[in-house]
């Protein structure tokens, strides 16, 4: 390939983010090229319908109905994975495009959660591979550029932020509505803000891909899914909301992932933080990345975290630093000099915790509920009782920081008391 020639580039998925980065490389080609310092052309497109109006002109394309086969042709120079999924035809288009020596670059953090150490290796590997994924994580915020190059002189101690737009557009509204947490997903599907079927959002499992991808990157170690700890938003209620605002404090599906003296912890799940905090004030479909290192303290970027032109914005960026020769090590340092994933694991967590517990209203309750806490060494900093619902009297409780395991035990007592009529619900504090 001549450095004069334009680059070829092959589209795999037309779809919402496909279809965006598509317009923006015809309608934009000569400013993205003039950044770039190469021409740039889409030559060959992968997508199920071909009749589709995706308002731009594809007529001087290759269509190719197989993505592997794209993937090897020698008429691109650039494969861009859109389609999604950890397995399948995107896992094996992207081993073809690597193995034949082309860079790639994928919105697929499903992929890169569950295979990101080999498919890194492959592009290490293979003269002329490499592989990029700034679109994988939080949408249009630059979140791995930021981490691989911007923060790449800081030992990085902590990685934390909001990295699903769904879940934050749920809590948010039931914020503002105090409507319940089923009825708010029902709207978010109807406005498109959720899947038919939501699991992977509301349950935490989409924002903790972009956590694994992150920590990896951070503290220069195989990607770990495996090792993440995740809590979906299912259990939080309207009762909860309102319990944390009277506290000073907002819920937010918190994904955090930091190095201690025990090894490297990786968690994603519901906490309370302070409503002025830099994650506490992100609201609606925003996402929130902060970025704690040695040299530079704390960053917090933040941004539209999905999205057609966001994302696109990602793929954007990452096609121009190829053409730019850019390369860099796919999660910053040699494969060879990353830890291995669950080496240094660290699994406990000490910190203040809310608890919410639900009690048949008799003498006596709230005695039983200090016992069981204080038998497992929880000690409370404070406790209120909250209006009737029948005959059931909920009750809030902030602990002392204790450790996770503490609590664990001391809700499995709590729910084995008599005087329990629901099954006990915490979450963690996080002050910053």
């Amino acid at each position: 390939m001549n450095d004069a020639d334009p680059l070829k580039i092959g589209i795999a998925g037309l779809g919402t983010v496909g279809a965006s980065t598509l317009r923006y490389l015809v309608d934009e080609n000569a400013r993205i090229a003039a950044r770039s310092g190469r021409g740039l052309m889409v030559t060959a497109i992968v997508a199920r319908d071909r009749a589709k109006d995706r308002g731009v002109d594809t007529s001087g394309m290759r269509w190719f109905d197989d993505p592997v086969a794209m993937a090897k042709d020698d008429g691109i120079d650039i494969y861009i994975e859109l389609i999604g999924g950890a397995d399948g035809v995107a896992k094996a288009s992207v081993e073809a495009a690597l193995s034949a020596g082309k860079p790639v670059i994928t919105a697929n953090k499903a992929l890169l959660a569950h295979h990101g150490a080999a498919l890194a290796k492959l592009a290490e590997d293979t003269p002329g591979a490499s592989l990029h994924f700034e679109a994988a994580v939080a949408g249009g915020i630059p979140a791995v550029k930021a981490l691989r190059e911007g923060l790449a002189g800081n030992g990085v101690t902590r990685v934390s932020g909001i990295l699903n737009g769904t879940c934050n557009y749920i809590l948010t509204e039931m914020e503002e509505t105090g409507a319940a947490f089923g009825d708010v997903l029902l709207d978010a599907q109807k406005l498109g803000y959720a899947e038919t079927d939501p699991t992977a959002d509301v349950g935490g499992f989409d924002a903790a891909h972009k956590l694994a991808i992150m920590a990896a990157i951070a503290f220069g170690r195989q990607i770990d899914f495996a090792g993440v700890e995740i809590e979906g938003i299912e259990a939080v209620s309207a009762e909860d909301i309102v319990a944390a605002a009277d506290m000073g404090y907002r819920i937010r599906l918190i994904g955090m992932a930091e190095r201690t003296t025990k090894g490297v912890s990786q968690r994603m799940r519901p906490c309370l933080t302070p409503t002025d905090s830099p994650l506490g004030a992100i609201e609606g479909v925003t996402n929130a990345v902060m970025l704690e290192g040695d040299a530079i303290g704390a960053t917090v970027l933040t941004g539209p975290g999905a999205g057609g032109g966001p994302t696109a914005s990602a793929v954007l960026a990452d096609i121009v630093d190829v053409a730019r020769g850019n390369t860099p090590p796919t999660f910053g340092i040699a494969c060879a000099d990353l830890s291995p994933a669950g080496d240094g694991v660290d699994t406990g967590d000490e910190g203040a915790f809310y608890l919410r517990v639900t009690l048949d209203d008799r003498p006596g309750t709230l005695a039983e509920i200090a016992a069981a806490l204080g038998e497992e060494g929880v000690s409370i900093h404070r406790m209120r009782q909250h209006d009737h619902v029948g005959n059931a009297a909920p009750v809030t409780i902030v602990t002392h920081a204790c450790e996770l395991t503490a609590i664990t035990k001391a809700k499995e007592r709590i729910a084995a008391l008599p005087a329990s009529v629901a099954p006990p619900v915490s979450m963690r504090i996080v002050e910053s």
